[in-house]
């Protein structure tokens, strides 16, 4: 394996304190110690979100049109700043090492701390995103099954795989990333009165589609990997969870698709402009928001 002394000076041009402090072992650590915690985390997100919904049935929605732009704003902002700091290590390695590489060694954690350090951001933000679904509740929007599926599954599995230092990980890091970027740029756009092309939802839509396929292609190469006893930082346990993860993200979203853009005449909900699975409308049938 070639040396990685040189990686981070050829990705990266500047580097900020938090960045270059960071180090992979303490968090790790905590990690492995309470990771579980998430599983409290969950509970406690499913009774604010389904109680919270029984208790606005008897009165007004919010607005919360300001907040939420500010929400948005800034959760775009974080995806841009984590694509950008997570992405060039991605395209680094699969220029440089290939294929194999990218999915069975976590170099991107252990070597490379720009990278390391918004990995484990990418992992933490999956708790404050769960507010998503406040907005949702309190402006008495439609809760379906995708959005609180996705987002519950997501947190749990992001944390398990960090303490497992899982290497095909930073795929989906820099996939989620680089969708959230695009997807939250168009839900602040949207609360602040801009009228994006419906095309430009679809294209949201259909880049969360092929997400799904690539996180199930990565699985496949992994297991194919490990079956060859090729060293590979990916366990069996780890590789199940997320093939049936993100396939069951693939059916729903396809459904999500089919319903929005193909048979947008004979469904209900499909009525509101620019619509995608998350999406913010101005009017008064917004859709969903989902992560």
């Amino acid at each position: 394996m070639r040396g990685y002394n040189d990686m981070v000076l050829r990705n990266y041009s500047y580097f900020f304190n938090f960045e270059e402090e960071f180090i992979h072992q303490d968090t790790r650590v905590w990690m492995t110690k309470n990771w579980t915690i998430s599983f409290y985390f969950c509970a406690l997100y499913m009774v604010l979100i389904f109680g919270g919904q029984y208790y606005m049935q008897s009165r007004p929605r919010f607005n919360l049109k300001g907040v939420l732009c500010i929400w948005n704003s800034l959760l775009a902002a974080f995806s841009i700043m984590g694509a950008c700091r997570t992405a060039p290590e991605l395209f680094h390695v699969l220029k440089n090492y290939g294929l194999y590489h990218s999915i069975c060694i976590p170099s991107y954690i252990e070597l490379d701390r720009v990278a390391g350090v918004w990995t484990w951001f990418f992992v933490l933000s999956k708790l404050p995103e769960l507010g998503d679904t406040i907005f949702i509740v309190l402006r008495k929007q439609p809760l379906i099954f995708l959005h609180w599926y996705h987002h519950i599954t997501v947190l749990l599995y992001s944390w398990f795989s960090y303490t497992e230092y899982t290497a095909s990980a930073r795929w989906f890091i820099v996939m989620n990333y680089c969708v959230h970027s695009i997807m939250y740029t168009y839900y602040a756009l949207k609360c602040m009165g801009y009228n994006p092309s419906r095309k430009f939802a679809m294209l949201i839509t259909t880049c969360q589609l092929c997400q799904m396929i690539i996180g199930c292609a990565i699985n496949v190469w992994a297991a194919q990997y490990l079956q060859e006893h090729q060293p590979c930082h990916v366990s069996t346990t780890n590789i199940k969870l997320s093939i049936a993860m993100y396939f069951s993200y693939f059916v729903l979203f396809a459904r999500f698709f089919y319903k929005s853009y193909v048979n947008r005449g004979t469904s209900k909900h499909s009525q509101s402009d620019n619509s995608i699975p998350g999406g913010y409308t101005s009017n008064k049938s917004d859709k969903i928001k989902t992560n």
